[in-house]
C-alpha cells in the first residue's frame, strides 16, 4: 500500500536509496505506521510526508492558517481517537463532515467516524504537528506542545543536584521529545544557532536566523535542568561539572538530513547558558557565484586563488562566514593533484579528499604542533582555521616561502587592517610584503526575500547625496523593500549573501606594508588601484535588489551619505522592523 508513497520521497529526493532501503527492513517488524516510522527515524520532515502524501492521494495539502477553532464532531468522537491517528475535523455539512488527517491511506479510521457520525467523511491531508496543534486549540486544552510534554514529569525531581537522578531524568522520553522538538524548529526555520538561556523565572530559548535572534516558545523553567542535561549527554560532556564551560559536538539524523551539532556550555548565575551551532552539510552553499561573490572583488580573489604559493588571509568578525568561504576555496582548490591538510578548531564542515585535522589543546596538539608536523606530509596546499598567536604565523609564512599555498582567517575590520594585524601579532615586515597574496574582508548581509520585495523609486537628492550613479551610470535606480510573506514567514528577508572586499598585494601596497604604513593609507591605495571596497559591493547588491540599503549600514560605514541621512535611514529601518514585530 506504501510502495507509491515511497517511490514518491525518492523521486522528490526526500528520502535517500539507503534510507529507503533500511526503512524497507524495519517496515517488516514496526508496529506502527510507515509515515510514523519515517518521522521517528528522522529521514523525512512531517511536511515531506504530508506532500507526498497528498500527491499520492491527490487530495488538498491544508495549511495551518486553515484549521477551524471549533471542532465540527459531537462528543461521541473522543478526543483520545482524534488525538492518536492525528486526525481533525474541519467543517461540516448536513451529508458530510471534512477531515484533515496525516495518513489518508488509513481507511479504517475514516470509515470508523463514519459509523460514529452517520454522515459521509471527506478526507484531506495535512501536517502531523499543526493537527496536533489545532487539537489543543479545539478542545479546549490550552497548552502549549512544551507543556503536554512536560505534564508527564515531576518538577521537584527536576530540580534535584543528585546527578544520577538527575541522568535517569534526561533519558527519560519526555525530555528527549523536548530537546528533539527544539531542534526540529531550528532545522525548519533554518537557523544557525540555538540559544538556550536559564534565568531565574524563566527558561528562554532563542534561535539565529539570517543572522537575526528571534525568541521560540520555551519548556517550562521546572525543566531546565532536565533539559540541559539530555543535551549534555548528547554531546558526550559531564553532567556532574556546572562549574567550568565545556564544549562538545552531536552529529544526529532529523528531518531527513544529518547535521552536526557544535555545544557550547558556560556557567550562569541562574545555570548553565548553551549554545548550539547547527551545521547541515546538505544545504551547505560552497560555491562563490551564491555566496555573493561578484564583481572585479570576485574576479580579483579567484585569480590569486590559482597562485602555486603564498598566503592568502579572510578576515572579518565571528559571523561573518569567513570558515564558509574558506571550504568554498577548498572546494575549488580540490583536484586528485595537490594535497590539501588543513587544521581547525573545530572542523565545521568534512571534505572527501581533505586531510582534516581537530586541534586538541588539552593534549598538546594545538597550531603551532600540528603544522611542524604536516610541512612534513608534503601538502600543496595547508588550510589553517585561524592565525591565533605568533607562532602559527611564523610557521605559516615559512611554508609560504617553501612553495606551498596557505590560506587562513584573521579577526579584522577591514582588508586592511590584517596587515596591521600581522605587524601587531610581530611579523617581520619583509616577511608579510613577501609571502601574503591577498586579504578578504567580508561580511553577511540579508537578502531580500525574492516573493515579496517591492521596489522603490530612488529620488535624484539621494542618488546625488549618495553618489549612485558610480554603480549604475545610466537609467532608474531603484531600491527594494522588504515587504513580508509566508515563504519569508512575514519578515522580508531569506538567506544571506556576502559583501566583500578583496586587497590584492601589488608592489605599490608592499612598499606602503615596508614603511609600516596605517591601514587607512594602505586602504586608500588600494580604492585607487581598483578595489571595491565592502560599502561599494554592499551598495552594488542594494541596487540590484538583492538587500536592502539598511541592511548595508548595519554591517559597513557608508562614507557617502551624512551622518544625518543615516540617523534617518537608521530611524527608517528601526520603525519598519518594529511594525513587523507588532504585525507577527
Amino acid at each position: 500500500m506504501y510502495q507509491d508513497f515511497l517511490d514518491i520521497l525518492k523521486h522528490n529526493n526526500k528520502l535517500s536509496a539507503p534510507d529507503l532501503a533500511k526503512v524497507k527492513r524495519l517496515q517488516k517488524s514496526a508496529m506502527e505506521p510507515l509515515p510514523n516510522l519515517l518521522m521517528k527515524l528522522g529521514f523525512c520532515s512531517e511536511r515531506d510526508i504530508a506532500s507526498a502524501m497528498a500527491e499520492l492521494s491527490q487530495l488538498e495539502l491544508v495549511e495551518e492558517s486553515e484549521y477551524t477553532a471549533q471542532s465540527p464532531f459531537s462528543e461521541d468522537v473522543s478526543f483520545r481517537f482524534l488525538k492518536e491517528n492525528h486526525i481533525i475535523g474541519q467543517e461540516e455539512s448536513d451529508e458530510s463532515i471534512t477531515v484533515v488527517a496525516m495518513d489518508p491511506e488509513a481507511k479504517f479510521n475514516f470509515d470508523s467516524l463514519g459509523l460514529a457520525t452517520g454522515k459521509d467523511i471527506i478526507v484531506k491531508v495535512g501536517v502531523s504537528s499543526e493537527i496536533d496543534k489545532a487539537l489543543e486549540i479545539q478542545y479546549g486544552e490550552g497548552k502549549s506542545q512544551f507543556g503536554q510534554i512536560v505534564d508527564s514529569l515531576d518538577s521537584d525531581e527536576i530540580a534535584d543536584d543528585d546527578i544520577e537522578h538527575l541522568k535517569d531524568m534526561a533519558s527519560e522520553e519526555p525530555v528527549i521529545k523536548m530537546v528533539n522538538l527544539i531542534m526540529q524548529r531550528a532545522l525548519e526555520t533554518r537557523a544557525s544557532d540555538v540559544h538556550i538561556e536559564p534565568f531565574d523565572n524563566a527558561l528562554i530559548i532563542r534561535l539565529r536566523i539570517d543572522g537575526v535572534l528571534q525568541d521560540i516558545e520555551a519548556p517550562p523553567v521546572s525543566s531546565v535542568a532536565a533539559v540541559i542535561s539530555r543535551i549534555k549527554i548528547m554531546a558526550n560532556l559531564n553532567i556532574a561539572e556546572r562549574r567550568l564551560p565545556q564544549d562538545g559536538r552531536i552529529k544526529m539524523q532529523m528531518l531527513g538530513k544529518e547535521i552536526d551539532l557544535r555545544v557550547s556550555t558556560v556557567p550562569t548565575m541562574y545555570g548553565e547558558s548553551v549554545v548550539i551551532r547547527l551545521l547541515d552539510k546538505e544545504n551547505a552553499v560552497l560555491d562563490f557565484t551564491q555566496l555573493g561573490f561578484t564583481g572585479r572583488n570576485a574576479d580579483a580573489f579567484i585569480d590569486i586563488l590559482s597562485r602555486p604559493n603564498g598566503i592568502i588571509l579572510i578576515t572579518g568578525p565571528t559571523g561573518s562566514g569567513k570558515s564558509t568561504s574558506l571550504y568554498a576555496a577548498l572546494k575549488q582548490l580540490n583536484n586528485s593533484e595537490s594535497k590539501i591538510i588543513t587544521v581547525e578548531d573545530p572542523v565545521e564542515y568534512q571534505m572527501d579528499g581533505v586531510n582534516q585535522i581537530q586541534v586538541k589543546p588539552q593534549i598538546g596538539l594545538t597550531f603551532a604542533t600540528a603544522l611542524r608536523s604536516i610541512v612534513r606530509q608534503d601538502p600543496d596546499i595547508i588550510m589553517i582555521g585561524e592565525m591565533r598567536d605568533l607562532e602559527t604565523a611564523k610557521i605559516a609564512v615559512q611554508s609560504a616561502l617553501t612553495g606551498h599555498l596557505v590560506l587562513s582567517t584573521l579577526h579584522t575590520n577591514d582588508a586592511a587592517s590584517g596587515v596591521t594585524r600581522l605587524l601587531d601579532m610581530g611579523l617581520e615586515e619583509y616577511l608579510i610584503s613577501s609571502t601574503v597574496n591577498g586579504i578578504l574582508a567580508q561580511r553577511l548581509v540579508r537578502k531580500l526575500c525574492p516573493s515579496c520585495k517591492k521596489p522603490h523609486p530612488v529620488s535624484e537628492e539621494l542618488i546625488e547625496q549618495m553618489q549612485l550613479r558610480k554603480y549604475k551610470p545610466e537609467g532608474e535606480i531603484v531600491m527594494y523593500v522588504p515587504e513580508g510573506c509566508d515563504d519569508c514567514a512575514g519578515i522580508g528577508y531569506r538567506g544571506r549573501v556576502a559583501i566583500i572586499e578583496f586587497l590584492k598585494m601589488t608592489d605599490p601596497i608592499r612598499a606602503l606594508v615596508m614603511v609600516r604604513a596605517v591601514s587607512g593609507d594602505i586602504q586608500k591605495l588600494a580604492v585607487k588601484e581598483g578595489m571595491l571596497t565592502m560599502n561599494d559591493d554592499g551598495m552594488v547588491k542594494v541596487i540590484e535588489g538583492v538587500t536592502t540599503l539598511e541592511e548595508v549600514m548595519s554591517h559597513v560605514s557608508v562614507d557617502n551619505i551624512s551622518q544625518q541621512s543615516q540617523a534617518l535611514l537608521r530611524a527608517r529601518s528601526l520603525i519598519s522592523a518594529a511594525k513587523k514585530k507588532i504585525d507577527i
